[in-house]
């Protein structure tokens, strides 16, 4: 049985029982629908619209085996047509069916609450074609819009939901239960397809009387609810209002930290008015149809959490617990519920208010570093600036920042050290038709890890003594030594590493190589790549002074004053830096292949060349030819010179092959 429902919400091995097929007065399928009740089937509102107010719901699970068909129509006034607000975010577009006849109660199913991201989901509908059903896979990516949709991702371009699946249930993978009802599928211009849902909670907003067949705990812990206070105007902190709607639209802030402390009345309300409106069932009509009437920035994203609770008094076993159901880990119930979610795939956006005032703060602080490592987004209220909140801030944003940069500097010197060295090597070796110098990139990766490095030795500064402050070699040198990419332009190499590769042969730098483009172009590239350092680093200052403001509004204020000059919370911005190094890494590797290539194809024609020159020598039986010879020392110099221009040799050794043929050798093939 489903929790509080009839069938095993959704196995794949059976047709549902609650999958309804809904036909209108043409005969037509016109949707599908999902069995609520023994007389009520939820299905979408242009489903209705469709059948032309004369619906039949055809039961294709039922426990004999027929088809039973029976009457139905809206149920009253349950019925939300698909409206579309100024920005064509789409709204509704759900409905409540009567039938005629009820169905027996085991063929009913529940909705369930569950949190949604990267959820793995399918759906049993009625495309043109399986007239009986099929099961479609899909991928939750994420909300979408004001209304609290969902899009799904299918796991393959034919499993889009098309027409006949409207309506139909969309039941969790993992748990079986159904989270929720197809609306539409899409196709766009760019041939992106994508379907999407209207979760449990966005159900329940629309048709407030489902609510008892909607089983599962709310996302929002009722002491945190709005007071009668909270829904005064005058009771906004707007900065603070927009900070918080920032990261609930997933500003790209993994971990967010505040305080609101008891007696601020103003910043308790603001907080619990940012936790009600991204919640898909406790949002308001207001803030989804007529949003400009709140302050600019402050109305969250639908669905922007996924879990609110209240830390006061509480263990961290107790919230775990609760996290666990709400990401549906209950399979294992032996198991701790920290071992199950730490063991899962699943994340979640979790908003936790009260975390210092938790039964046991150090234990909680584990499990939100057990479900930040597992990449759930945090959003942490203390009511203290005190020594739990420090700690949090140490070890939820310190520790992974530090982490996360030393990783990123080890990148960096990866590329421009070995990974730099391997595509030079090659480049010693031949022309780099194709591929193009990879000089602004190389400076650029210069730049960056001179930029972290050097971040590293102020922040060191700043925390040690005056007169015991002492510099890492190793950095520095790193930090000191100039690209020479730009002194190196004739793509000169190692001459022992391409000995090692060709010992037969001499090695030779003295060729000028082409390029696929001008200095200008060179230039402007540059700058796109971000070498202005001081425009960086002038962004970067603004941008993570406003961060720290963000991570804790009124830090600044608490903050000890640091080295003259130096700016409390100054980081630099590791996203941009991690793109350079992926964009950087990727050049360099594709550099290598196609160099690879180049070379392979070198190697080739040289022995290509050996072979016809073997078989040239026995034909002549002592003769002289000069002309062929010419041709064969022409080839064999181009093959020997390096870098070798692979095409001018190719083009060399096919003139030598071809008078060698001419010449009666075409057997050598």
């Amino acid at each position: 049985m489903a929790a509080g429902g009839g069938d095993p919400a959704a196995s794949p091995m059976k047709t549902p029982s609650w999958a309804v097929r809904i036909r209108g007065a043409d005969g037509e399928i016109a949707g599908a629908g999902i069995l609520l009740t023994p007389d009520q089937v939820l299905t979408c509102a242009h489903v209705v619209d469709r059948a032309a107010d004369r619906l039949t719901a055809e039961f294709v699970g039922a426990a004999d085996h027929s088809v039973p068909a029976v009457r139905a129509r809206v149920d009253g006034t349950a019925y939300v047509p698909e409206t579309r607000d100024a920005d064509g975010d789409p709204s509704g577009d759900v409905a409540l069916l009567r039938l005629e006849r009820p169905r027996p109660a085991e063929e009913t199913v529940r909705l369930h609450r569950l949190s949604a991201p990267g959820r793995e989901v399918r759906m049993y509908g009625f495309p043109y074609a399986h007239n009986g059903g099929i099961w479609f896979r899909s991928t939750v990516v994420g909300g979408c819009g004001r209304d609290g949709q969902v899009q799904l991702s299918p796991v393959n371009p034919g499993e889009l939901a098309s027409p006949g699946c409207s309506g139909a249930g969309v039941a969790d993978s993992r748990t079986g239960e159904v989270i929720g009802m197809v609306l539409s599928g899409q196709l766009d211009q760019h041939g992106n397809r994508f379907s999407f849902m209207s979760p449990a909670e966005t159900i329940a907003r629309h048709l407030p009387r489902l609510k008892p067949r909607i089983v599962g705990p709310t996302a929002v812990d009722e002491r945190l609810l709005p007071t009668a206070d909270g829904a005064s105007p005058d009771l906004l902190d707007e900065p603070f209002a927009q900070r918080l709607a920032a990261w609930l639209r997933d500003d790209g802030s993994q971990v967010k930290i505040s305080v609101v402390e008891p007696g601020d009345a103003v910043r308790a309300a603001t907080l619990r008015r940012a936790i009600t409106l991204a919640d898909r069932e406790l949002r308001t009509a207001v803030s989804i149809d007529r949003a400009s009437l709140d302050p600019p920035g402050t109305v969250p994203s639908a669905g922007g959490h996924d879990l609110a609770v209240d830390a006061s008094g509480l263990t961290a076993a107790e919230i775990a617990e609760r996290i666990a159901e709400r990401m549906g880990l209950w399979q294992h119930p032996e198991n701790p519920p920290l071992d199950r979610i730490r063991v899962s795939e699943a994340s979640l956006n979790l908003v936790v208010v009260g975390v210092d005032e938790a039964t046991d703060p150090l234990s909680l602080l584990d499990l939100l570093d057990v479900l930040r490592a597992g990449g759930s987004r945090l959003l942490l209220v203390f009511r203290t600036a005190g020594d739990w909140h420090r700690r949090a801030r140490e070890r939820l944003l310190a520790r992974p920042a530090r982490e996360r940069r030393a990783r990123l500097v080890e990148r960096l010197r990866d590329i421009t050290g070995p990974l730099a060295e391997d595509l030079h090597e090659r480049l010693a070796a031949v022309v780099p038709h194709g591929v193009r110098p990879p000089d602004s990139e190389l400076v650029a990766a210069h730049a960056a890890l001179a930029a972290l490095l050097r971040t590293d030795d102020d922040r060191e500064r700043d925390d040690e003594p005056d007169g015991d402050r002492h510099h890492d070699r190793d950095r520095d040198r790193d930090r000191d030594r100039e690209p020479d990419w730009h002194r190196d332009r004739d793509w000169g190499g190692d001459r022992d590493k391409d000995r090692r590769h060709d010992r037969d042969q001499d090695w030779h730098h003295d060729h000028d190589h082409d390029h696929d483009h001008g200095p200008d172009q060179d230039r402007r590239h540059d700058r796109n790549v971000g070498l202005d350092q001081d425009r960086w680093q002038a962004r970067d200052h603004d941008r993570d002074r406003e961060h720290d403001r963000d991570d804790d509004p009124g830090e600044d204020r608490r903050k000890q004053a640091r080295a003259p000059g130096r700016v409390p919370g100054y980081t630099l911005d590791l996203d941009r830096y991690e793109l350079l190094a992926d964009r950087v890494a990727g050049r360099l590797r594709a550099g290598v292949v196609e160099l690879d290539r180049l070379r392979d194809r070198r190697d080739e024609l040289a022995g290509r060349l050996r072979g016809y020159h073997v078989l040239h020598q026995h034909s002549l039986e002592g003769e002289e030819d000069p002309a062929v010879d010419d041709l064969y020392l022409r080839a064999h110099a181009l093959l020997r010179t390096r870098p070798c221009d692979v095409r001018a040799a190719e083009a060399a050794v096919d003139a030598y092959t071809r008078r060698v043929e001419e010449h009666g050798g075409r057997d050598a093939r």
